[in-house]
């Protein structure tokens, strides 16, 4: 009675353990990138608007993925509603995030940016509990809990450092709205998923979608659309769009739609230790006791997140 249990029992583990390692090294991946990218923003400041900086950076990125998706054979076409979710996708996501992230990293230093986008955990959780009905375990709200008190904590003291400036106020205003918008990006992310989207070819569209309404918002505007002919703008774009865009957020969605999205951002409270380093070897940053403090619950959060357990939708 025995033998068939038995024989069942290694296949089983063996394909949770490679499960669980693609899943490692999904998020390892996507940490390292998004954790040098912060400091990879600050490069393109200067004479080039930070909108038409974004809209460089989207636009190749999705001209990129559509030009593998072709080259693959892989289809393109959304229906309706699953072209609405990547346009939703792409105005939070790509446009409304990223022209405040890029507007809080022109006051603030890129780590202390970087920080705050882990209480995405937390926004994540609240939003797909309310709007999709998914119920995530008590040590997940306590692991994201934790890692906002971590995020108040860092954030505060860079706030204090500054001698509460006008400017370091309006930044971590400004990232804790990038952060919103970022929830709403994985809310309409899902929205997608949900309507049979394919995970490459929606991301393209959701690129193509915020990059259009970011470049009309720009025509509107009157802003001076350039492009900084040097080594530093140039190589800092290509690097943002193929590794920050094209690969990371590639594969950060199709974690997201494997692991759940509400439990997902933890991996951007695994950028903040990558993002810091930089920040105090290339920005000159420094940061004290109560800095490393925020930046350790932050860190003791995301250990809860990853061991709570998942739990289905109510």
């Amino acid at each position: 009675m025995t033998a068939p249990s038995d024989s069942l029992a290694p296949p089983k583990a063996a394909a949770l353990s490679r499960a669980t390692l693609l899943a490692i090294g999904g998020v390892g991946l996507c940490a390292l990138i998004w954790g040098t990218t912060w400091y990879a923003i600050t490069l393109q400041f200067g004479t080039v608007a930070p909108l038409v900086s974004i809209v460089w950076r989207f636009g190749l990125a999705a001209v990129l993925i559509f030009a593998g998706c072709l080259a693959t054979g892989r289809s393109l076409k959304l229906t309706r509603n699953q072209h609405l979710a990547a346009l939703g996708q792409g105005v939070f996501a790509f446009s409304i995030s990223y022209s405040f992230t890029y507007a809080a990293e022109g006051r603030i230093a890129s780590a202390v940016v970087a920080v705050i986008f882990a209480s995405l955990a937390l926004l994540n959780l609240i939003l797909f509990r309310v709007a999709a009905r998914q119920k995530s375990a008590a040590a997940a709200w306590g692991g994201a809990l934790l890692g906002v008190v971590g995020v108040a904590v860092l954030s505060g003291s860079e706030v204090l450092t500054g001698g509460l400036s006008a400017a370091s106020l309006v930044g971590v205003g400004f990232a804790f709205t990038a952060v919103a918008a970022s929830a709403f990006g994985n809310y309409f992310a899902w929205r997608g998923q949900e309507a049979g989207s394919a995970v490459i070819p929606s991301t393209a569209w959701a690129m193509a979608y915020g990059t259009g309404v970011l470049a009309l918002y720009g025509l509107a505007t009157g802003v001076e659309w350039s492009i900084e002919p040097t080594v530093r703008y140039l190589g800092s774009l290509l690097y943002l769009s193929v590794f920050g865009s094209v690969i990371a957020f590639v594969v950060y969605f199709g974690i997201a739609r494997s692991r759940g999205y509400a439990l997902a951002s933890y991996i951007s409270a695994l950028t903040p230790p990558i993002a810091m380093l930089v920040s105090v070897l290339f920005e000159h940053a420094r940061f004290g006791w109560l800095a490393l403090a925020g930046l350790g619950l932050v860190l003791a959060g995301q250990v809860l997140m990853i061991r709570a357990p998942r739990v289905s939708a109510a």
